[in-house]
């Protein structure tokens, strides 16, 4: 019976919505590479098309090297993309100096002076949604200070996935510690990063970035969608 089912739903396009271990194993298509080959790896490919994702890690783990590199290659790929940038700490001059091509992308920040609004945040992330025709649409929340969070309903990550769910777009959320993602979207973890230096000379080296360590939760065996909102 469960098969005919998965038959049917495959038949008629509507597979992405399947949870099993064997539908972690998409074709081409439904997956969004993020341009580093080794998270790719991890992915099975890339960021789940049709998904709610999300990326956490502390200051330093390389969260803003993995979003540009995940920008810069879908905009490689002609594909639209969009930033929700919550606390307006988004670099664009280092992003484009990284190769992403910023008229590609649409970047939604809080007024001068900033003023972190996670609700407000989630209601552009939600209209750029619903507009539909983004490759990549990011909700970038790590700043926002963790009882805000907790105050967005749990309802509104559900809702989220409701939106992307069967379309082109890889919804990815970032955040300090867990928020959500939907049933068959991927939690990625970063972990202390180990820093690049230049130079051989102790007291004469130049610092030139960090080295993120990603860990993949989910991508074989995805879980229900979970939030922190009460």
């Amino acid at each position: 019976m469960r098969a005919a089912l998965e038959s049917l739903l495959r038949a008629r396009k509507l597979d992405v919505t399947l949870t099993s271990a064997d539908a972690a194993v998409l074709p081409p298509e439904r997956l969004a590479p993020t341009g580093d080959a080794a998270l790719d790896a991890l992915l099975g490919g890339g960021l789940r098309r049709g998904h709610l994702s999300e990326m956490t890690g502390a200051p330093s783990t390389g969260r803003s090297s993995v979003v540009v590199s995940a920008l810069a290659a879908a905009a490689d790929r002609g594909e639209a993309v969009a930033l929700v940038d919550a606390c307006d700490t988004f670099d664009p001059a280092s992003a484009a100096a990284r190769g992403l091509a910023l008229e590609r992308m649409l970047w939604v920040r809080p007024p001068v002076p900033p003023a972190a609004d996670a609700a407000c945040a989630l209601k552009a992330f939600s209209l750029i949604l619903q507009a539909g025709g983004f490759g990549l649409v990011v909700l970038d929340l790590a700043d926002v200070a963790a009882p805000a969070l907790r105050r967005l309903p749990c309802t509104s990550w559900m809702r989220i996935a409701r939106i992307v769910e069967g379309s082109e777009t890889a919804a990815l959320l970032v955040g300090a510690e867990h928020i959500a993602r939907s049933s068959g979207g991927v939690t990625v973890a970063l972990a202390a990063a180990p820093a690049r230096w230049r130079g051989a000379a102790p007291r004469a080296r130049l610092f030139s970035g960090l080295v993120p360590a990603p860990r993949a939760i989910g991508v074989r065996h995805a879980t229900a969608l979970t939030g922190v909102g009460r």
